[in-house]
């Protein structure tokens, strides 16, 4: 079953409900040998087009992925972009900002970290954490020092715009931004909390936190069903990909990447006269 990027994509425009969006899908993959081809190919694929990006030094990209704990945001970035040559790609974690960063604007430390033309950036959370976990805990929006009387709705509207801005600018100036949204059951993370505490190398990641951050699930919702709909435009859109299954969720994911990267049409720069004689002279040297 050929998997179609668009049936994930949020509508510029449209209010998500995310009660509609399913956190799993028949899987795109009918054994594990196959799933293993299939990745194997994608990545190779990824690996050349990466190489073409690069040489032509025309765009740069940048994947953001959001989700909720145990959502498999590190396991995906890992998986679906093992191929991809190190030197052109970089990734960011984004954890709770530091004294520094909270005293500048809320898209300044992520700005600092945007992807070079001709190369991949990838964010794990970004700027979308300041109109996600902020407007669920209003105490940190304080903390932020925000002017007197601006902590009210207002707020995320303002913000959302100042992201779309800085999208539309990005992507007038060669970066093309795509949005993942790792869509987990409550259910689908109460299995893999569990397996977390029972299994050596995951339980490090496990903290009560996590488990007083569930009694929030609704608030959560509706702060991404917020930000989908009024932050996924035409040129930067947000993508919600069922998350239950994680082989799934990487096959969705590539899917959507190898499609991004090919609608560049990218090709390797081509020489002019001048340069082709120019090699032909440094032939002939090297050949003495």
């Amino acid at each position: 079953m050929k998997i179609k990027s668009d049936d994930f994509r949020v509508r510029e425009g449209k209010d998500v409900n995310l009660k509609k969006w399913p956190t799993r899908v028949k899987p795109y993959y009918n054994s594990e040998k196959q799933l293993k081809k299939i990745l194997r190919d994608r990545v190779e694929e990824m690996s050349d087009l990466q190489s073409v990006l690069y040489a032509s030094n025309q765009y740069s990209v940048l994947f953001i992925f959001q989700a909720m704990d145990a959502a498999g945001k590190d396991s995906a970035i890992k998986h679906v972009m093992s191929g991809v040559n190190p030197q052109g790609c970089q990734v960011f974690s984004f954890k709770h900002p530091s004294l520094e960063e909270l005293d500048h604007d809320f898209l300044w430390r992520t700005t600092r970290s945007l992807p070079e033309r001709g190369r991949i950036g990838i964010f794990n959370r970004s700027y979308y954490e300041e109109v996600l976990i902020v407007r669920v805990h209003l105490e940190l929006l304080r903390a932020e020092g925000v002017p007197n009387g601006a902590v009210g709705d207002k707020i995320w509207q303002e913000r959302y715009r100042s992201i779309r801005d800085l999208e539309a600018h990005l992507h007038r100036n060669g970066t093309r931004i795509v949005k993942f949204f790792l869509h987990i059951s409550k259910e689908e993370q109460r299995k893999r909390f569990l397996a977390r505490i029972d299994e050596p190398d995951k339980n490090w990641k496990f903290s009560l936190a996590d488990v007083e951050e569930r009694k929030l699930w609704k608030d959560y919702m509706k702060a991404y069903e917020a930000c989908l709909s009024a932050t996924s435009t035409r040129h930067s859109p947000w993508y919600v990909v069922p998350a239950d299954d994680k082989k799934n969720t990487r096959m969705i994911i590539s899917q959507i990447i190898l499609d991004t990267m090919r609608g560049l049409k990218m090709e390797y720069p081509k020489l002019s006269a001048e340069q082709l004689k120019e090699l032909r002279l440094v032939r002939k040297l090297l050949a003495k």
